[in-house]
């Protein structure tokens, strides 16, 4: 079982038969009420794979109390990759350090410059307000929700405030990517040095070793030569939360050479993220050997490592730990709802939106079941005509 957007603000969930792989139904919302009394409605169900939510939890426990649960896997990694990605946020000012040593310049003169040029800002002064009203009413011993409340906010983002150490940490950077054509600007100043100054010529040549960047660029890059300057530097930056969590979570087999060079500089200098990773590498080694053997000692490391986003997940994971083992172990897993789910949304979409819940259930439902039918159909030889 699986829940999924049907409208803005409106959810559904979709059951499918783990067996046959075949939608069994489709229900508007996801409470547990509705979950337990159709499994009081259809007994003799004895696995039932799940996300992690207390809802469905309790449909099942309510519902059909004999059958084994299972966690999805699937959520498991996506549930500790969003904790890493708050744990790189947390530690933004060492994001730095996976530069190379002869561009990096440094975690707080990179921070301190940021700070400086945010705070004149619209949006900076906004995020400044921000995180000084959450941390005082914080400090008070006000909950999250209550804090919310007075400041009308979403629950989620009074707790990225108070998670953040300072204003700078909730602040968007602008999207800033190195170009395509940095690894050939050797190669340019090394042709524009030998004569050969025709950006056209150039980029043809930039071709044949595999760029594939317009010509447009190529020409801007050897503008400065031109002016008798020197080749601008290639754009490095440091990664982003996402990307270092992204990083983290690789498995390191599928890693590419950029990342093999800067993770080790970037967890050699953060002991914070060089755990988490360690942490993160000991739960996919259970995933790959499906063996939960090492859970209990992994949950009690989760809990014990001084990062509130881990802690945070180690209690959750404690308490549905039976059903976190069986995904682990066992192949049963969500995948199946994926497929199904992107079959209801093209549903709808033939339907211009217009359809109901009974009916997209009737179309989902038959439409699978007449794609089996004829799939097992024996196929006849027809001759020639």
């Amino acid at each position: 079982m699986d829940d999924f957007a049907l409208y803005s603000g409106t959810y559904g969930t979709l059951l499918v038969d783990a067996t046959t792989r075949l939608p069994l139904t489709l229900r508007e919302g996801r409470d547990a009420e509705q979950l337990s009394r159709w499994l009081r409605e259809h007994p003799g169900v004895e696995v039932a794979c799940r996300d992690g939510s207390l809802t469905y939890r309790q449909g099942i426990t309510a519902g059909a109390p004999d059958a084994v649960q299972v966690s999805d896997r699937f959520h498991l990694w996506q549930a500790l990759s969003r904790r890493v990605q708050d744990i790189a946020s947390a530690h933004r000012g060492c994001l730095a350090a996976a530069l190379p040593p002869d561009r990096e310049t440094g975690p707080a003169p990179v921070e301190e410059a940021t700070g400086n040029t945010a705070a004149d800002t619209r949006a900076g002064r906004h995020a400044r307000r921000l995180f000084e009203a959450v941390h005082a009413l914080a400090r008070s011993g006000r909950s999250h929700s209550s804090v919310a409340r007075e400041l009308g906010l979403d629950r989620r983002t009074v707790r990225k405030y108070a998670r953040a150490r300072t204003w700078q940490e909730v602040m968007r950077r602008p999207p800033h990517k190195p170009s395509t054509l940095d690894p050939y600007l050797d190669h340019l100043q090394q042709r524009w040095d030998e004569g050969q100054h025709s950006a056209k010529i150039l980029h043809e040549e930039l071709q044949g070793k595999g760029y594939l960047g317009h010509y447009q660029r190529v020409k801007m890059a050897v503008a400065p030569l031109r002016r008798g300057l020197p080749l601008d530097e290639p754009r490095e930056r440091p990664p982003s939360p996402r990307e270092a969590a992204r990083w983290i979570t690789t498995h390191p087999h599928r890693r590419n050479r950029h990342i093999n060079d800067r993770l080790p500089r970037l967890l050699d200098h953060c002991p914070e993220l060089r755990h988490t990773h360690d942490l993160v590498r000991r739960f996919a080694t259970m995933l790959d050997n499906r063996d939960a053997t090492p859970m209990p000692g992994w949950l009690n490391d989760l809990a014990n490592n001084g990062l509130a986003p881990l802690a945070g997940l180690a209690r959750a994971l404690r308490e549905d730990r039976h059903a976190v083992a069986q995904g682990i172990t066992t192949l049963y897993n969500s995948g199946v709802n994926e497929g199904r789910i992107t079959d209801i949304k093209l549903q709808k979409r033939l339907m211009a939106g217009r359809a109901g819940i009974p009916l997209l259930r009737q179309r989902v439902v038959l439409i699978a079941q007449l794609r089996r039918r004829y799939a097992d159909r024996p196929t006849r030889k027809v001759g020639p005509f």
